[in-house]
């Protein structure tokens, strides 16, 4: 962390690099995030990780396509001890690589289809001549007899592996160890991210009036959120009045009114780091009721800041967070996701996972350079309002650093007549 400079705030520098301060250094996030894996990769029993997780992928490859071609299980990539990684792409996707992305041998950016999530049968026998060619590429490595480290897969593709003798193990877990520490890149990437965030809640306090849809918040945010830079804004959760309680996740047409209390989590992503950014709000005017939910959902995320230091276990974390009893609910289960904690990187949910249903009983240790949000919920003694709070927060050897700066301490009344 003292790329940053002791004491001073982690940059969020813009959009593009300069010759006249030091940046983001894309060359050397690729170095970071590839050893990073083959660490993992030699540190384990396989012979080669085949990943189809498009996180995974985009963290080995430094390549990207967009989620609607990249969820569906036909991007591949193989890293194996002796070389790699491997990519299969859409067929002009591949070409591109080849073009733009230097860092790939050229032949190792090839044109790829297993089935678009079953589209196309595996009777057709595309995943039959893919795993044919993996194979053989291990064979050719002298890695045929160690298992494959597999990440997620489809049951047709896994079969199809295992019919043609090879062992396949899970390497999810692996993958998801080599992405937990983030390098000062990274944490810069997903401070820029936030800051964009920050902007877009400035714009949502100014037009939060009575009158305006919670999807008509949704859309200004998309847009504003494009407009400034992101590569992907995932989901955009508008919850206001007497939707509060109990949290939908979600957003609706519903018309805002005066008095409300309003909540929206902003998650998208810039350059893949992504956010997870709740901020709670009231328009016009607030009651005691909501300024009260308010109040013990920041004391519960207060404490749960000060605990954060390097060698705390996750468990410490969740257990200064109220019982699922103690909010309204039956059990851990069904209050998940309410006081909460995630790791933040190229995915939304990544470790650790801070929570009373399994930090209590898998403790993670905090480490520097580990990079989360939390977040808490107190649900309002009106019946229906609710206080929703969140704040990315990264390790240091000092103590946590704060990513989240839109004011957050109070209740922030929109508007106020």
């Amino acid at each position: 962390m003292s790329f940053f400079g002791a004491g001073r705030p982690i940059p969020a520098p813009g959009h593009m690099g300069v010759d006249y301060e030091t940046r983001v250094d894309f060359d050397r996030l690729r170095r970071y995030r590839l050893e990073r894996a083959q660490k993992a990769l030699a540190g384990s029993e396989c012979g080669a990780f085949l990943l189809f997780d498009f996180y995974n992928i985009r963290y080995t490859t430094q390549t990207w396509i967009g989620g609607a071609l990249g969820d569906k299980m036909t991007r591949y990539a193989l890293l194996t001890r002796s070389g790699g990684p491997t990519l299969w792409d859409f067929g002009s996707a591949a070409r591109h690589h080849k073009l733009y992305s230097p860092w790939l041998a050229e032949d190792d950016c090839r044109a790829g289809m297993l089935g678009m999530r079953g589209a196309i049968a595996p009777s057709a026998g595309l995943m039959e001549s893919a795993v044919r060619e993996i194979k053989g590429m291990l064979e050719d490595a002298g890695l045929a007899a160690q298992p494959v480290g597999v990440d997620i897969v489809e049951p047709a593709f896994l079969f199809e592996m295992q019919r043609q003798g090879l062992t396949v193990v899970d390497c999810q877990q692996l993958m998801l160890d080599a992405r937990l520490i983030k390098s000062a890149d990274e944490i810069m990437l997903l401070n820029q991210a936030a800051a964009m965030v920050d902007g877009v809640y400035q714009d949502i306090v100014e037009v939060l009036k009575p009158g305006i849809r919670e999807n008509e918040i949704v859309a200004m945010a998309n847009k504003r959120l494009y407009e400034m830079g992101s590569d992907q804004v995932e989901a955009i959760n508008a919850v206001s009045g007497e939707r509060c309680n109990p949290h939908p996740h979600n957003f609706s047409d519903r018309i805002i009114r005066p008095g409300d209390q309003a909540f929206f989590d902003i998650i998208h992503s810039f350059n893949g780091y992504r956010t997870c950014y709740y901020r709670t709000l009231s328009v016009g005017r607030s009651t005691a009721s909501q300024r009260d939910a308010y109040a013990k959902a920041r004391a519960w995320m207060d404490a749960a800041i000060d605990a954060v230091r390097p060698g705390v276990g996750t468990d410490e974390i969740a257990a200064v967070w109220p019982k699922a009893t103690e909010f309204g609910f039956e059990n851990e289960m069904a209050a998940f996701g309410l006081q909460f904690g995630h790791g933040l990187g190229l995915g939304l949910h990544e470790r650790p996972i801070i929570s009373r249903l399994n930090s209590m009983t898998a403790p993670v240790e905090l480490q520097v350079g580990m990079v989360f949000a939390l977040e808490t919920y107190c649900p309002a003694d009106d019946g229906f309002s609710a206080a929703r709070i969140e704040e990315e927060v990264v390790v240091t050897a000092d103590g946590p650093r704060i990513l989240t700066l839109f004011p957050a301490q109070d209740l922030v009344v929109a508007n106020p007549y």
